[in-house]
């Protein structure tokens, strides 16, 4: 188990989230910026996320994600962010995620994916999307956003989905959504051993992401 900084955790996610970064780079950074600390205070989830009712909706669609170690549904939060819930949606509808893998891992963070397919084998992607922040969406247990490069701006397909609360992250990142069924396969995935990078040993794959 792994503990890192606020500090940590942003050049984590800034060095892996665009499509130049590679997991050997990544990794540098990581372990350049990486503090020792205690963890995260608990805190409690978003009343506005985690309370959202479990049926479709126009401004809370509900999207499974269909993995080689279970399925995890995510309602997605358009009324909050608008823009980011309807970039994602976009890959969802053309079956760009089916086949792509979760190439970052890292238990007690996040589990990140939606940018490689085996063999880290990189997907070419639509433009990127600015960034967008509600003060209404947080980093809590199971929350989904958007991971991107150092430019705020940089966000494409790839997402991450917490594992536990990462409060760090607030302000900076863009929660869009959050996990409603299956949390115990994305922490099944978090705690999967990795190699460099942070990357899996046994590829997890992301067999298809489809709206319900």
């Amino acid at each position: 188990m792994r503990h890192l900084t606020a500090s940590g955790m942003l050049a984590l996610l800034s060095a892996c989230g665009g499509p130049s970064s590679t997991p050997e780079t990544a990794r540098d950074v990581e372990v350049a910026t990486q503090e020792a600390g205690s963890p995260p205070a608990a805190e409690t989830a978003n009343p506005e996320t985690s309370q959202m009712p479990a049926t479709p909706s126009a401004d809370a669609p509900v999207v499974r994600i269909e993995t080689s170690m279970g399925a995890i549904r995510v309602r997605l939060d358009r009324a909050h962010a608008p823009r980011t819930v309807e970039n994602f949606l976009r890959y969802v509808g053309e079956s760009f995620y089916d086949g792509t893998i979760f190439h970052r891992v890292i238990d007690d963070f996040m589990i990140q994916g939606g940018g490689y397919t085996s063999g880290m084998a990189r997907k070419q992607t639509h433009e990127p999307i600015a960034l967008e922040i509600s003060p209404a969406l947080r980093h809590v247990d199971g929350a989904i956003a958007m991971a991107r490069t150092n430019d705020p701006n940089s966000a494409t397909a790839q997402f991450y989905i917490c594992d536990g609360p990462q409060s760090g992250l607030d302000d900076s990142y863009a929660p869009f959504g959050v996990v409603i069924e299956g949390m115990d396969v994305a922490r099944a995935i978090a705690s999967t051993p990795t190699g460099p990078g942070d990357v899996p040993r046994t590829e997890v794959t992301i067999r298809s992401i489809r709206s319900e």
